[in-house]
């Protein structure tokens, strides 16, 4: 059986190149990407026989088509995912492959969740298209059900993160300044909310060597996708954020003075985006700052009540965020081929993905989950 990794040799790709050749249950592992540049892959993917690499542009749909006709998954690992998701997964759908992807903006999901043309195509060729498959979306909303499924009923969500400057480049700095535009979604007091992005500061501690870090409400798809599973829940909030500070606070002044507005404005006879020209200069600002620790973290509080009494979960999770969101879509991608995932149609990891299954799995590859429970309270049954 053969796999394709589209985006395969960036760093998350390459993670779950590696892994999906650990599993065993793959043939071939192909990685298609815009560079085929060898020098660009780990070595042990260099020196594997069951890897090759194809370049692909992905906006050739034909081309991508043919390339992934026949495999068992296709793994999307192209960002940013609000100009690259939608081709992929027109692509699987001719192709009529199962497809996985670690898509973390919003409008992408917001756009397959809402088709009921592409939803209809994908159940009708059997296959799934599982969208947010990383780590955030994915790990934590796989995370979200594992606790609501220990509580009689979910009344709040929240979902934080941060990333280290030392971790991003290229796509993955496109997705940060991305998220920050506009109104994005958050749900809250039970319904669909439009925040503006970068608002709502908020610090908190994540577990070392990060220690207290800000974060903001910024774009991302689990209070489009969580409220759908997890009926009756009040609140899904997400809050995210770029670390050392200097960064948080660059980006901060760098919104408030329009550098990253995408309309046009003219300069000197030309006509350019500033958040183009202030995209360029963040990928070559990294090389002159104190990039912090190579790290980044996850936290995940889900509230609700259990009999008599409100219980808290929060988890905590820190780690490098290339294998980070590359193992979480590696997993899913063979559950799928393991038949470990039955429904059909484009879904979310928590509408058809097993949280004790993936964790399991998770777990076996080395993660850490630090885990806290609290009672918060017990209800009063002569109020309620």
């Amino acid at each position: 059986m053969r796999a394709v990794v589209i985006g395969g040799t960036g760093s998350m790709g390459q993670a779950v190149a590696r892994d999906l050749l650990k599993q065993g249950l793959f043939e071939r592992v192909v990685i298609g990407d815009i560079r085929v540049d060898e020098d660009l892959l780990h070595e042990k993917l260099r020196a594997d026989s069951r890897v090759s690499l194809e370049k692909i542009d992905l906006y050739d749909l034909d081309r991508v088509v043919k390339l992934i006709r026949g495999a068992g998954v296709v793994v999307n690992c192209a960002g940013p995912f609000y100009k690259t998701a939608i081709p992929v997964v027109k692509a699987a759908l001719k192709a009529k492959v199962n497809y996985v992807d670690i898509c973390d903006d919003y409008e992408a999901t917001e756009m397959l969740l809402s088709s009921t043309e592409l939803d209809e195509k994908a159940k009708d060729s059997n296959i799934v298209i599982l969208t947010g498959m990383g780590s955030d979306p994915g790990t934590n909303n796989l995370l979200v059900k594992w606790y609501a499924q220990k509580l009689d009923s979910v009344e709040d969500i929240y979902l934080y993160w941060v990333v280290s400057i030392a971790e991003i480049s290229g796509a993955a700095m496109d997705h940060s300044l991305h998220m920050m535009l506009g109104k994005v979604p958050q749900y809250m007091n039970g319904k669909l909310e439009r925040i503006e992005g970068g608002e709502g500061e908020e610090t908190l501690l994540f577990l070392p060597p990060l220690g207290e870090c800000v974060v903001r409400f910024v774009g991302h798809p689990q209070p489009l996708t969580i409220p759908k599973y997890i009926p009756g829940v009040r609140n899904v909030v997400i809050k995210g954020g770029l670390i050392p500070k200097w960064v948080d606070e660059y980006l901060v002044k760098q919104k408030e003075m329009g550098f990253l507005q995408e309309e046009e404005v003219s300069f000197r006879e030309v006509r350019i985006k500033p958040y183009d020209f202030t995209l360029i200069m963040w990928n070559n600002m990294q090389k002159a700052k104190d990039l912090g620790p190579a790290a980044s973290g996850l936290k995940v509080v889900v509230r609700g009540r259990k009999g008599s009494s409100v219980v808290e979960f929060t988890a905590d999770i820190v780690g490098r965020m290339a294998p980070g969101t590359g193992l979480p879509a590696a997993i899913a991608a063979g559950m799928l081929v393991r038949g470990l995932i039955k429904e059909r149609g484009i879904l979310p990891p928590e509408g058809c993905i097993d949280p004790k299954e993936f964790l399991r799995e998770f777990i076996k590859r080395g993660a850490r989950i630090h885990e806290r429970i609290v009672e918060l309270r017990t209800l009063d049954s002569n109020v309620l």
